[in-house]
């Protein structure tokens, strides 16, 4: 939490059905209802320009769609997608979330084929956007007797194509080795990993008896932690201040409401415990009210949630997969 904001981690906020609770009743008077122009998201480049803003369009519109239907398991998938594929691009995990809520792990058929694997007859691909590049030379002016060495091409992005990607369960084969950093509600050395991440930042972190009941707070520079906690609990509760440490700060936390930061806090802790094993629950549905159906203000929050959360997950691990974009 921030400084004077009562409330609890994620891991200790979880109702009896399953639903993670958020600290206080979701406000339709809040960003929802800035301007578009106020939005970072809607100064960007047309959807003409760039068809990733239309996929992102399309997959946060059918977002609020599934969850006015009553569907909240769908913003679960959304962010279970994060925590699977935090290193893919913002628009690729949104559609591979979309297109198939339940994948674990995904791959080209040629990279299946290396490893042993073929996928199955009759099944079809999630579709993704691959970065086109190209090379522009630098200019040389230099007259024909002071030439000088042309400068190395330079990579330059030419447009994007659509690529299939198919889950594990989509294909056969060889068995697959086990995938690293599976810990099953263990948080081993991911702890220290974020501390360490946290002096590097320069973030002061303390523990307090006197911010109880709260598990954490975060003070812009400084967090403190209740002491007593177990281990995962408190990996969470410090993974949420965190959150708030990188995600709320100067215009963006004058630009959000008290609401806002503490659900996209508890999103990004969410997404980091389940991507390091630990068993999170389900994330609130409550989550979309908050912004009244307003697809850009809701793409933009779940933009800066998956960057914070990827964030955190290269500062805790070891290696990083690489990833299709």
């Amino acid at each position: 939490m921030e400084q004077n904001i009562s409330t609890t981690s994620i891991a200790a906020n979880t109702s009896s059905n399953g639903t993670t609770g958020v600290p206080a009743a979701p406000h339709r008077n809040n960003a929802a209802l800035r301007s578009h122009s106020d939005s970072p998201y809607q100064q960007r480049t047309t959807q003409r320009d760039n068809p990733t803003q239309l996929l992102i369009k399309q997959a946060v519109d059918y977002l609020i769609q599934q969850l006015e239907a009553g569907k909240s398991e769908t913003l679960t998938a959304y962010l279970n997608a994060m925590a699977r594929f935090h290193s893919y691009s913002f628009g690729n995990i949104l559609q591979i979330a979309r297109q198939r809520p339940t994948a674990t792990r995904v791959a080209g058929i040629r990279t299946w084929n290396e490893i042993g694997r073929f996928v199955k007859k009759g099944e079809k691909g999630i579709q993704i956007l691959a970065p086109m590049t190209g090379f522009r030379r630098g200019k040389n002016d230099s007259s024909e007797s002071e030439r000088e060495p042309e400068t190395k091409p330079q990579p330059i992005l030419i447009g994007f194509r659509a690529v299939y990607v198919f889950d594990v369960t989509q294909t056969e084969g060889a068995d697959l080795p086990e995938f690293e950093h599976t810990i099953s509600g263990e948080v081993g050395d991911h702890r220290d990993r974020l501390i360490d991440f946290l002096a590097q930042q320069n973030i002061a972190l303390e523990f307090n008896e006197k911010i109880a009941p709260a598990l954490g707070v975060s003070y812009g520079g400084k967090i403190a932690l209740l002491p007593g906690q177990s281990k995962a609990e408190e990996f969470v509760s410090l993974v949420h201040e965190t959150g708030h440490e990188l995600l709320h700060k100067a215009e963006r936390r004058t630009m959000t409401t008290q609401t806002v930061r503490e659900t996209e806090a508890e999103a990004v802790a969410f997404i980091v415990g389940q991507a390091v094993g630990l068993e999170m629950g389900r994330a609130s549905s409550d989550y979309i009210q908050m912004y009244a159906g307003n697809a850009a203000l809701l793409a933009e929050s779940l933009e800066v949630i998956q960057r914070t959360a990827s964030t955190i997950l290269r500062a805790i691990r070891t290696e990083e997969p690489a990833a299709t974009e």
